[in-house]
């Protein structure tokens, strides 16, 4: 059974860490043993936990830090979590250079793409437009819009779709790619919803929510399966 490393989110307010459960249940579904990581900026304790860890899951929450990718701060970016970006990116980049497998969702896609020098639309109705409305917070489990997926792309290969149906729960979204990245998604607006790192094990990411849809849909759930196929 492998070991799946979860970063966490953190509340101010209580002090908790804290993480949805749909996460853990999708790679439980999976087959794997996920751990709640701790928040620390320490880099003998990242460096400790990628070396016990099989893989890495970076979840949803704040706006990364503007700043994370050489950007003011414009007045619609949401609250970030400089403590978590931190960590986040620290430990993104010691999976990529020890080519352990990552996934990344909505936040954790954006992390990815800016750990290896990527930018974000700090808002999309905002910069990008709002022909598709994308916030659809109050709708989690809903699949409110398609996205078209890469015939070549990794996601193509694990849901064998075309077109996916989606959640939709992100005010930002990738502008410019990082380093080695390909695109494997856009939503029907042209705006990028999925990206992977083609020479690396399994390096993914998704501005949807499949641990939200992936107790009802199978094509969701597949992408953990893959996931956690990929640290084995």
């Amino acid at each position: 059974m492998r070991l799946i490393g979860v970063t966490p989110t953190l509340n101010d307010t209580t002090g908790f860490i804290t993480i949805h459960h749909d996460y853990m249940n999708a790679l439980l579904r999976a087959g794997a043993a996920p751990v709640l990581l701790p928040l620390t900026g320490q880099r003998d304790v990242l460096e400790t936990l990628i070396a016990r860890i099989d893989g890495l899951l970076l979840i949803g929450g704040a706006d990364v830090s503007p700043e994370r990718y050489g950007e003011e701060t414009l007045p619609l970016c949401g609250d970030t979590e400089p403590r978590r970006d931190e960590m986040e990116f620290a430990l993104c980049r010691l999976a990529l250079e020890r080519d352990l497998p990552i996934l990344g969702i909505c936040r954790g896609h954006e992390v990815l793409n800016c750990a290896l020098g990527g930018t974000l639309y700090q808002d999309i109705a905002a910069q990008y437009g709002d022909a598709l409305k994308h916030p659809c917070y109050d709708t989690p489990g809903d699949q409110v819009h398609a996205v078209r997926v890469e015939p070549s792309s990794r996601l193509h290969a694990i849901t064998g779709m075309d077109t996916l149906r989606v959640n939709s729960r992100h005010h930002q979204a990738v502008k410019v790619l990082g380093e080695g990245l390909t695109v494997s998604a856009r939503a029907t607006d042209g705006l990028i919803e999925g990206i992977e790192r083609p020479d690396r094990r399994f390096a993914l990411g998704v501005q949807w929510h499949p641990e939200t849809l992936s107790a009802h849909c199978p094509e969701a759930q597949a992408l953990f399966n893959a996931f956690v196929e990929a640290c084995r």
